[in-house]
């Protein structure tokens, strides 16, 4: 067997429903990797070690009562992850990223981690997002910054950060995140990760408090197509699930499919970007292989109302102007929150309900595009990925991270992370699902360099389709690495 880090999700699964593996073993495996790793890598804010021991000896004594004819193991039994510190677990402090807050232990899981816990996972602990989830990068003022594994200079994204960085580098098999604007597909582009959004009301433990525009949603980073199906499955209730399950429903190849590639992004008025080379070279490459794989790739040319940015700036940073913050802890936050809470409390209620409203025929006219192809086509990233502090103006040579001041200009820092992702926020504003799916690396060699990405958009319910095509793009890559097998 394979080293237990090596394992994907389904194997892992397989060898602990059957007896291969304990769920104790498993779990000493995977906190002693956290201890060798986390302190260069910084994806884990919080190890449970203690509870994960336990809750594993749980889990074993339940795999004895069931080889006695006791209850049927849950469909994760054993199987480990982490949650990303905005999603609330029983006993452990949620930080939300943030120095203003108390650190007050959960009183109980949240939906999220009710969800899997309840299907059987096991969690180690809780990992890095920026403050209160807003940016594109996981970099804070409590712990060290989210790094990428492929690079430890460069960023592993955000929101989602640390939970991609955890998967990248084998510290856990997979990993729920969240998605608001980006936040699973950006840092699974950036770490080389299969990220998938799902569609608005698909997975019940995804949206957030304050979320007037339901911009939020949960689904899994994952290194490949079949480890994102499981968790879909324990995700998604049964009865709204495909009749045979993601998982299994991988098995049928997709359909031939017209998909219309695009460059348009509704962020392009406001910050005019070019895309680097890398991403240029990713989408190439992702045309290829949906063409051979025979499928139509068109040009699409999407148009986006202008007045997109401003409202959807509006909607975004809503909640963070409610959030419960002592007037003397203000200056904790870091300068980009801080500025974007007092915009967020300076707005009326008519303005963010106008931006709202805009939200929605927004909705119904970029949905309308995307129905002249079975789906959209994007780089998941307009960048490679960004080194630590390059968004906020820190970049630190060395000395302690993060520093008592905090430089660089909010507004400045917004920008540079929608220059970087310009494709991500626009598909939660529609509520459609979304995958990203690593298909180029910008070194000599496959491996080497940068992973980059791209994204597909499908139309409301395709998950299935989204995954079965994910699962055809690595076939096709497997095949191109190891011809002769």
């Amino acid at each position: 067997m394979a080293d237990i880090h090596d394992l994907g999700a389904v194997e892992l699964r397989k060898a602990l429903a059957t007896g291969q593996l304990s769920a104790t073993e498993v779990a000493e495996h995977f906190l002693a990797r956290i201890g060798r790793l986390n302190h260069t890598l910084g994806a884990f804010v919080t190890v449970t070690a203690e509870q994960a021991v336990l809750d594993a000896r749980a889990a074993d004594a339940a795999y004895v009562r069931r080889r006695s004819g006791g209850p049927e193991l849950p469909l994760l039994h054993g199987v480990p992850l982490a949650f990303k510190d905005l999603t609330d677990v029983a006993g452990v402090v949620t930080t939300h990223g943030s120095g203003a807050l108390d650190r007050k232990p959960a009183p109980e899981d949240g939906a999220l981690a009710a969800t899997l816990k309840g299907a059987g996972a096991i969690s180690l602990g809780k990992t890095q997002v920026p403050e209160f989830g807003l940016t594109a990068y996981s970099e804070n003022r409590i712990a060290p910054p989210s790094r990428n594994p492929h690079a430890l200079s460069r960023s592993s994204g955000g929101s989602s950060g640390g939970s991609a960085a955890a998967v990248a580098a084998g510290l856990v098999p997979f990993a729920p995140g969240s998605d608001g604007g980006g936040s699973i597909r950006i840092p699974a582009a950036a770490c080389g990760l299969l990220g998938l959004k799902p569609g608005r009301g698909l997975v019940p433990a995804g949206e957030s408090v304050g979320d007037a525009a339901r911009l939020v949603v949960a689904g899994p980073l994952a290194r490949s197509a079949a480890d994102a199906a499981l968790m879909m499955d324990a995700l998604v209730p049964q009865g709204i699930r495909p009749e045979r399950g993601y998982l299994a429903g991988l098995e049928e190849a997709p359909v031939a499919l017209r998909i219309g590639a695009s460059l348009d992004s509704p962020w392009s008025t406001a910050f005019p970007f070019a895309p680097e080379r890398e991403a240029l070279d990713a989408l190439a490459k992702g045309i290829e292989l949906l063409t051979e794989a025979g499928h139509s790739v068109l040009d699409a040319e999407i148009r986006y109302d202008n007045r997109y940015p401003e409202a959807f700036t509006t909607a975004w940073t809503a909640g963070v102007g409610s959030a419960r913050i002592l007037p003397q802890r203000e200056a904790l936050l870091t300068p980009l929150t801080r500025t974007f809470r007092r915009r967020a409390q300076q707005r009326s209620a008519g303005k963010v309900n106008e931006a709202l409203g805009f939200l929605r025929q927004f909705t119904h006219d970029t949905v309308a595009q995307y129905a002249q192809w079975d789906l959209v086509l994007t780089p998941s990233l307009a960048q490679t990925p960004r080194p630590v502090g390059w968004f906020t103006g820190t970049m630190p040579g060395g000395g302690q991270w993060p520093g008592p001041d905090w430089p660089g200009d909010a507004d400045d820092d917004y920008r540079k992370q929608c220059e970087f992702a310009p494709w991500s926020s626009m598909v939660n504003v529609c509520g459609l699902p979304a995958i990203t799916v690593p298909v180029h690396w910008t070194g000599p060699t496959p491996g080497t360099g940068f992973p980059m990405g791209i994204q597909l958009i499908g139309s409301p319910g395709s998950e299935l389709l989204l995954l079965r095509l994910a699962r055809q793009l690595e076939r096709q890559q497997e095949r191109a690495f190891h011809p002769a097998e």
